[in-house]
């Protein structure tokens, strides 16, 4: 006889961030994108980040020609500001800062003249391109990075509706590293993403994990994780290299 009560899944034993280290995508420097709105927002985000496991945040404003045209000087401004209120308010956390780069034609005029950019790491750079379509210069763009000598990080990958799975694996080919948002392995995102983040997983074609931050909201679901199934095989493959930035 066929029982009709689905049977309870085992449940896990959180696992927090701490085996990370370093939370390397997010958006906390105040006022210059549409990550953190002050610099009392940035503080709590960091606590938050802190408390969840991450000893060390690498900071990423969006760098964008049509919208947020931030330089290395106002992102290491604002990178300033945040660790002044840190230290007064006695924040024992490590902030540094980069950038997330989104792939266009301007981005790659820059890549052309020589102008650096800010990195992590041993010199690896994240980008970012548009949600709906590759840019018709995305390739060539990823190739004269290279040549400059960057290494690349794409940022959530499985956000870009456009970019099938073997798509993703010809990136992972050229070199390419991919960082998923932990919120995609709680369907924030959508089904979708959710689908091909775990994919990505399930191929131990994952290289780093970001938080992604932008707001207060998003910080209090980040625990949520901590018994997701995908998170613990996500942990478990040894395929995350946060720790090494």
């Amino acid at each position: 006889m066929f029982s009709f009560f689905k049977r309870k899944e085992r449940s896990l034993e959180p696992i927090t961030f701490e085996s990370l280290g370093c939370d390397m995508h997010s958006h906390m420097i105040a006022g210059i994108d549409d990550g953190s709105p002050d610099v009392e927002t940035s503080v709590e985000l960091v606590k938050k980040i802190h408390s969840l496991g991450f000893k060390k945040v690498i900071t990423t404003p969006h760098v964008m020609h049509d919208f947020y045209r931030n330089t290395p000087d106002i992102i290491l401004g604002g990178l300033k500001d945040l660790q002044g209120e840190l230290k007064k308010q006695s924040v024992d956390v490590e902030v540094s800062a980069a950038a997330e780069y989104y792939i266009d034609f301007d981005f790659e005029s820059k890549v052309d003249v020589g102008e650096k950019f800010l990195t992590m790491g041993d010199n690896q750079i994240l980008i970012e391109t548009s949600f709906i379509s590759a840019p018709p210069n995305f390739g060539e763009t990823i190739f004269k990075l290279q040549l400059a000598g960057y290494k690349i990080i794409l940022a959530h990958p499985e956000r870009y509706g456009f970019m099938s799975f073997e798509d993703l694996k010809t990136y992972k080919t050229r070199s390419l590293s991919l960082q998923i948002n932990l919120l995609s392995l709680l369907g924030f995102y959508g089904k979708p993403v959710r689908l091909m983040a775990e994919k990505l997983i399930d191929n131990n074609m994952v290289d780093y994990v970001g938080t992604d931050c932008h707001n207060l909201h998003q910080a209090s679901l980040y625990s949520k994780c901590f018994t997701n199934k995908y998170w613990h095989k996500l942990v478990e493959s040894g395929t995350l290299k946060n720790h090494t930035l």
